[in-house]
């Protein structure tokens, strides 16, 4: 097997800066691409407002020009190590120096956004060049950093250090497609004759994603099972014409997830660890977290956890429908972490007043809160209307918290259903997107929680031997990466 050299352009990575599931498999992939012998560098943009892991980069570039398309913009560039992994921050105020990462405090978007992340884009190529890093890949992820593939084609097809580079596009989740106004569009540098419907024409207006996906050699998104549902209209928000014309060019990779953060045997964050063969640290681990959440501290009812961003998409709103039934009819108990839609926010946020000791709520993110609930729980809910992969009901198997979700994407993918006649499983899934049927799977789930035990402890075993480490995962990517280079010189 041969050595790759490989660029990965992100908007976020762990431990840097973090929105979702994105960051953290930025954060695991590079780590498991090294182990395999390949050599990778991230690129980044570098946020002020993030986290201190950022503050031990030092300088690398003091300048760095950047031709857009109608403006020469200026940067600074930092670098750090982590894990023998180099990352670069692209260093610019007028761009990066926000309250978050895509949106203020009111969850409006920034109105700058094609700016920023076109820019951010571009200078990442640009780095490459500057710092004469010849890529075998150019792997991009997600609309923000979805240019990239059209940049290489456009701009770099001549280009000492970039004519060669392969592009794989990933795509995260399929519903964030980066669509704007036309007025930025001189200033992305795309040229007009690409402002077509089969490019990044979408209405009149410039879609970041749909041009990225028709430049990119070899195009992923995070599971098998979302591979397939977005081939289809009432998945792809648009994009399915445009996905199928790919055709074997288009691939879904489940997305694996880092062990050495989410593991109860050595989990630093939760109150006791635990392991499959002793599992009276996990009964600390949900008295705690009844006690920390303030719930009644029983360890025969069963509680049923959530960390989730608040939106439509995760399927909260169903759950709101359904919810205050559930804790009416069933001794059972919740608690929910989780930000976004301010009317969800109001909503979940007030059910601990309604509910005392049954149902507990923290909105915002903490994450050794999340941890905590992950490993505290007997359960994890996961009810999405769509759900490209999914981390957190991977990251709940390993802890022995049982899933319970809707049959789509990921979810699908990664959670087999329980057999009440054998106790085989690892969780609970439903299929219909509606209130009645969570309730009903949770009732099925509290019933087994209290009326099967030896199913119960079955079913946790069973989910904790469970492995979604990135190493297979990564030898897929390795393939879609030959898969790219081949493609390119096809082309």
């Amino acid at each position: 097997m041969r050595q790759l050299k490989i660029v990965m352009i992100s908007s976020e990575c762990v431990p840097f800066a973090k929105s979702g599931g994105l960051a953290d498999v930025v954060g695991a992939l590079p780590r498991a691409l090294r182990d395999l012998g390949h050599h990778v560098i991230v690129i980044l943009p570098r946020y002020t407002h993030a986290n201190g892991h950022m503050r031990d980069a030092r300088p690398f570039l003091d300048t760095m020009g950047v031709w857009m398309g109608d403006t020469e913009e200026w940067c600074a560039v930092q670098t750090t190590v982590t894990d023998d992994i180099s990352f670069y921050f692209i260093e610019s105020n007028k761009y990066f120096d926000r309250y978050a990462l895509y949106h203020d405090a009111d969850f409006n978007d920034y109105q700058d956004n094609p700016r920023r992340f076109g820019f951010f884009t571009r200078a990442a190529l640009q780095l490459c060049r500057d710092m004469r890093f010849v890529p075998d890949i150019v792997h991009a992820h997600d609309w923000q950093t979805a240019l990239a593939p059209a940049y290489l084609k456009i701009w770099h097809h001549d280009d000492p250090i970039l004519r060669k580079a392969a592009s794989v596009l990933t795509i995260h989740n399929i519903a964030y497609q980066g669509v704007y106004n036309a007025a930025h569009y001189n200033y992305l540098g795309l040229r007009w004759e690409n402002f077509t419907p089969d490019k990044f024409e979408d209405h009149q207006q410039i879609n970041f994603l749909k041009g990225g996906i028709y430049y990119a050699d070899v195009v992923n998104t995070v599971s098998p099972t979302y591979a397939q549902e977005t081939l289809h209209p009432g998945f792809a928000h648009g994009l399915a014409p445009y996905l199928n014309n790919k055709g074997d060019h288009y691939l879904g990779i489940l997305n694996g997830v880092d062990y050495d953060l989410w593991n109860p045997a050595v989990d630093q964050l939760i109150p006791a660890r635990y392991t499959p063969h002793d599992l009276s640290g996990k009964a600390i681990c949900k008295q705690e977290l009844q006690r920390r959440c303030l719930l009644h501290v029983d360890p025969d009812v069963p509680l049923i956890g959530v960390v989730s961003r608040l939106v439509h998409q995760k399927g909260l709103d169903m759950l709101a429908w359904a919810i205050e039934r559930i804790v009416n009819d069933m001794r059972v108990q919740f608690v929910i972490l989780g930000t976004g839609d301010k009317s969800l926010e109001w909503f979940y946020g007030n059910l601990p007043g309604r509910y005392p000791g049954r149902i507990g709520s923290y909105i915002g993110y903490n994450n050794e809160l999340a941890h905590w609930i992950e490993a505290g729980s007997d359960f994890f809910l996961m009810p999405s209307f769509f759900e490209p992969c999914g981390l957190n009901q991977i990251y709940a198997l390993k802890y022995g918290t049982l899933p319970i979700v809707r049959a789509t994407g990921g979810l699908q993918d990664t959670v087999q259903q329980y057999d009440e006649t054998t106790g085989n499983g690892t969780g609970f899934k439903f299929w219909e997107p509606a209130p009645h049927a969570l309730y009903n799977t949770v009732g099925w789930v509290v019933s087994t929680y209290y009326d099967r035990k030896h199913h119960m402890r079955q079913l946790v075993q069973a989910a904790m031997a469970q492995d979604f480490s990135w190493n297979k995962s990564a030898k897929l990517y390795v393939e879609a990466y030959e898969r790219a280079i081949l493609n390119k010189i096809l082309a």
